[in-house]
Parts: C-alpha cells; structure tokens; sequence
C-alpha cells in the first residue's frame, strides 16, 4: 500500500497531499486511507480528506413521498454496473453551480475504469424507454461505499439511482455511505457532517470486512 500523510494532520479544508498517480494501486490506498483526488485539468493530483465528512448511514436514507412516488409508477429502469464509463463520463459534462470546470478529468475516468474493471468501482444506472438518462458512480472497499458524483437528464433520474444505491447497501450490510463534501441535497436525503476522526474509525471498522468485489447485480440488491 502507498502510504499517504495522516489525513488527522491536514487542515479541516482537508488538502494533504499532491502528486502520485491515478492509478489502481495509488487509488485503492488512498480510500483505504480516508483519501481522495478531487482537482481540475492542468492542476497536480490533489488529494484530499476533508474535516467534517459528509456520510449518510443506509437506514437514515429519508425517502421523499415524491421519490416514492416514481419509484411506484415504474417510471425508470435500474441496472447496475451495464455502463460505467458512461456513467463517469455524463458526470464529467454535467455543469454544477459551485464549480467552474470539472474535476473529472480524463485521467480519473481512466483510473475509475480500470476500478471498475477490477471489480472495486461501481455504477448504478437509470434508464428511461431504453435510454441512461441518470445515474451515479463510486466504489466500495470492505462494507463502504464511497460515492463520487451523479447526472441526470430526466428529473429524479439521478435520485432513483441514489435510492438503489441505499437499498443495495441496506441488503449487503454496508455501515454507511461516504458522500465526501457536505449539501443540502445531501442533507435532505438523510447524509450529515460528523468529524473526519469519527470518519476514520467508521471506515478502519468497515475495511475489516470483505470487499463485494466483482460486477454488481441487481439480483444483489433484492
């Protein structure tokens, strides 16, 4: 494993280090160490382990009567690990208010890809009359999963996406969700800031247990 500084050592904008690679080796220590890359094109890596951590537990997930209401009409098709890397690929073109440019990078699409190849990274996928309109995309070590961004171009697609995601991890035992930076999305659906030394030992716990490494299915899920 490449070791990475003492995440407890960063300040709580959570900058550690910059450099390295994207590759698998460098990306799987990283996470295993409460670490992840987020920087724009032409930047070094960075890499980063924010004070608080956004982290929703699966049972907290709020569901919206709207949501539910989606979910009840069939409206979307869900698949799982079909698509990847158009997945990563529509986050990477998806505009977001608090960022100028995106931090998905070619260089992290292939890194994620080659994840997801080695069955570590993970998507789940919303399709409308056959078309992916939504989805998410992250990857999971032990019983974690840690999320990394999510598209839509149908309304609520990205969120019946989200809500598999909780499901899954609901019927697999996963101790909780890492969603990185805190929204008030994110707080809406149920995730909260908690201090990144809490986070740590959160995660240290969850890498005890064994990866569900490989392609997911939706078979898993029910």
């Amino acid at each position: 494993m490449i070791q990475f500084p003492d995440p407890n050592q960063a300040e709580d904008d959570g900058l550690l280090a910059q450099g390295g690679e994207l590759t698998p080796e460098f990306l799987l220590s990283a996470y295993c160490q409460g670490v992840f890359p987020w920087f724009c094109e032409g930047e070094p890596i960075l890499w980063w382990s924010p004070n608080p951590r956004m982290v929703l537990l699966p049972e907290d997930f709020k569901l919206k009567k709207s949501l539910r209401q989606v979910i009840n009409k069939g409206i979307f098709e869900l698949r799982i690990d079909t698509a990847f890397r158009e997945v990563i690929t529509a986050c990477s073109k998806t505009k977001r208010s608090h960022e100028d440019e995106t931090w998905i990078t070619d260089g992290i699409i292939d890194g994620y890809v080659q994840l997801h190849k080695l069955g570590y990274a993970h998507s789940f996928e919303s399709y409308f009359e056959g078309e992916l309109v939504g989805g998410l995309y992250g990857l999971s070590l032990g019983n974690c999963f840690f999320g990394e961004s999510m598209f839509f171009t149908k309304t609520d697609a990205s969120k019946f996406a989200f809500y598999h995601l909780v499901q899954f991890a609901l019927k697999n035992n996963f101790a909780f969700i890492d969603a990185q930076q805190p929204t008030d999305h994110l707080a809406s659906l149920g995730a909260k800031p908690i201090p990144r030394k809490d986070f740590l030992e959160m995660l240290e716990k969850a890498l005890q247990q064994d990866t569900l490494q490989g392609k997911w299915t939706i078979e898993m899920e029910r």
